[in-house]
């Protein structure tokens, strides 16, 4: 029992130890350890060296998955920075309420296509204290993305490509909406 609690805990510390301490630790073996040892050794630090970025991979797609729509919305909408305005656009020149559309929709939320019927749809939530991702409407007529307070992300204007806008007190959001999805769907009776 005590060998089996030893090689378990050896396997635990090696896994345990990230892949460069394990290599400088392998390449520090004694010169007069057995060259069987030293390739078992090596080839557990290949081993470890080639599996660590599959795990950190699956971690990063894994966490992915689990972020709010709005935030992966925001995040495809990045994708598209520098894109031309284009009034009517979806892709791959944008106008405003075209490239709102396609960022959601790429999350599975099918949001109108234009600011007025945005505003008029029923999954729309208004909200005093927006979050990244959240639309910021500049009256009826122009909607971007919310970054944080003093920028917005979007296809701003005929002859600036999509990017992210510094707002002042002259041109700011007049009103910030989130997206309702089905979680937070109240029941109607």
């Amino acid at each position: 029992m005590d060998t089996l609690k030893r090689k378990m805990l050896s396997k635990m510390a090696a896994a345990a130890i990230p892949a460069g301490m394990a290599a400088a630790f392998a390449f520090q073996a004694s010169a007069s350890a057995a060259p069987a040892v030293a390739a078992h050794q090596s080839s557990a630090v290949v081993r470890l060296a080639v599996a660590k970025p599959v795990a950190s991979a699956q971690v990063r797609r894994h966490h992915r998955r689990r972020l709010p729509a709005r935030l992966r919305a925001y995040f495809w909408a990045l994708t598209k920075t520098g894109h031309p305005y284009q009034w009517g656009g979806t892709g791959p020149g944008y106008d405003c309420s075209g490239l709102v559309m396609m960022a959601y929709r790429h999350v599975g939320i099918h949001l109108p296509r234009t600011t007025y019927e945005m505003l008029a749809s029923p999954l729309l939530v208004r909200v005093s204290h927006p979050h990244k991702g959240d639309l910021a409407f500049y009256g009826s007529g122009h909607v971007e993305l919310f970054k944080k307070w003093g920028y917005t992300f979007g296809a701003h204007d005929y002859g600036s490509p999509v990017s992210l806008v510094h707002y002042g007190s002259w041109w700011k959001p007049t009103a910030f909406y989130r997206i309702r999805t089905r979680h937070h769907r109240r029941h109607r009776r």
